[in-house]
């Protein structure tokens, strides 16, 4: 059982789920905190709920970094892991990260159970939520904020460090999941395969 294989059938179950739900989003291999690491799939609806896959192919060497950065801007965290990494990744990631279990049915097909269930995440970064918003978008919350004075010829940096001090996190979440879906021709083939066109 490959990435590839747990990735398919993954999808194939979160498009399922959210066939007749407009709201949602899907989509694969999403850079986080400008690139630093890359979630294997992430849900955008009322939540960004990141999905972090570990075949029997993978090693965990990387999963404490990544669990780092995605604790600091995720919303929800799930662990879709191979039985032989479910213990000792477990050991690795926070307790709020769900655990799907991977497996493989007598007729060949790729099943997963439910280890945890995932929580909220505790403790968000706004500043490395604010890095979510491309710039022009992050400026543009600002503007609605009537906080972009001085700020509009700022590098980027300075704009998520003003975002970050006057905007609270409820407010930047939901912009956040807002821009994601109104990014046009961005994950395109993620978008048409959840909207059936």
């Amino acid at each position: 059982m490959n990435d590839y294989q747990i990735r398919i059938a993954l999808k194939h179950d979160l498009f399922v789920r959210y066939l007749r739900d407009p709201e949602t989003l899907i989509l694969s291999e999403v850079g986080l905190r400008h690139g630093t690491a890359r979630i294997d799939l992430l849900v955008v609806n009322s939540l960004l709920h990141g999905f972090e896959l570990k075949s029997d192919r993978d090693r965990l060497v990387r999963l404490r970094d990544q669990a780092r950065i995605y604790n600091s801007v995720l919303d929800r965290v799930t662990l879709v892991v191979a039985h032989r990494h479910a213990s000792k990744a477990m050991q690795i990631i926070p307790e709020w990260w769900g655990v799907k279990v991977a497996g493989i049915s007598q007729r060949g097909t790729i099943h997963f159970s439910d280890a945890r269930r995932p929580h909220n995440n505790p403790s968000p970064d706004i500043l490395a939520v604010a890095k979510l918003l491309w710039r022009d978008e992050a400026l543009a919350l600002l503007d609605d904020l009537g906080a972009a004075n001085g700020f509009r010829s700022k590098p980027r940096a300075r704009i998520y460090a003003r975002l970050a001090e006057v905007a609270d996190l409820d407010l930047l979440h939901a912009r956040v999941r807002r821009q994601f879906r109104c990014r046009k021709d961005w994950r395109s083939d993620e978008r048409r395969m959840l909207s059936g066109d």
